[in-house]
């Protein structure tokens, strides 16, 4: 994979679709790799008429590790971001964000505006207070810590498919196989638990967005799923509310992740932000 130069740090991506198409930004959210937007959904984008680009965020995947003790905020990784489409040689972008990735959307939408055609917030939230009140079984899976891999691999299976149940989409389940591939390709590719701390440390850094996001002028969608029990529909119900214009699309029976079977809602919102695009 290629790695590009941004921002004082290496960030790895992949694009996928001619050069010359519309870009859309893919940014993941804590702890996940860029596979966690898989080649197959990449691939529809790219048969709308888009170029789809995902990166590993700092800290995870095959981006720049960072140590102990060091410090980053969301504007950080917003930053990050716009320099990734510098590297790519690209003006402005679709930017579509989940989880975490939404927020760092959201700010690379109030901090870097010219470089945003669209904004699609995806299962995130303004970080205000209330709008991430993870249920007390969703929590748990960012406090837990996993089993080592290297010592028990079947107990860091277990470990991983247990979490993803229980933060998943409870009308579209994964299949014990997928689920299991998953866990496995994700850990052998790079698993580095000690950067999803540090991510989490520049979300709870960076605070509440509201006001900033009412001062957006970007065609946006808000999607969010109604079982979510780690972002509540409450998160995507503010950001909404906070951005003019936005349009929210409520998902019955989606979690806190991105099945299969959700690919073509997930681009559909996507796709709608983008085609409002001056």
């Amino acid at each position: 994979m290629p790695r590009a130069a941004v921002n004082g740090i290496e960030i790895e991506y992949e694009t996928f679709g001619p050069d010359d198409a519309p870009a859309v930004l893919l940014i993941n959210g804590l702890g996940s790799q860029m596979t966690r937007w898989p080649a197959p959904f990449c691939e529809k984008l790219v048969a709308r008429g888009y170029r789809a680009i995902r990166f590993d965020n700092r800290d995870v995947g095959r981006s720049t590790w960072f140590q102990s003790g060091d410090r980053y905020t969301l504007s950080d990784m917003a930053a990050d971001a716009a320099g990734l489409l510098d590297h790519l040689k690209i003006d402005k972008a679709h930017v579509a964000g989940v989880s975490m990735g939404g927020m760092i959307a959201q700010t690379v939408a109030i901090e870097h505006p010219d470089r945003v055609r669209s904004l699609t917030s995806i299962m995130s939230a303004t970080g205000a207070p209330g709008t991430m009140d993870a249920t007390p079984e969703a929590a748990a899976v960012l406090t837990q810590v996993a089993p080592d891999p290297t010592v028990d691999e079947e107990a860091f299976v277990a470990h991983g498919m247990k979490n993803a149940r229980t933060i998943g989409s409870p009308g579209y389940p994964w299949s014990d196989d997928a689920l299991r591939e998953r866990v496995l390709s994700e850990m052998r590719r790079a698993y580095n638990p000690k950067g999803v701390q540090r991510q989490r440390g520049a979300i709870g850094a960076s605070g509440d967005r509201t006001e900033k996001l009412s001062q957006l002028d970007v065609p946006t969608v808000v999607l969010h799923g109604e079982a979510d029990p780690l972002i509540p529909k409450a998160g995507g119900e503010a950001t909404a509310r906070a951005i003019p214009g936005a349009e929210l699309r409520i998902i019955p029976g989606m979690g806190h992740d991105l099945p299969e079977p959700l690919y073509d809602t997930i681009i559909d919102a996507i796709v709608a932000a983008a085609k409002r695009a001056r």
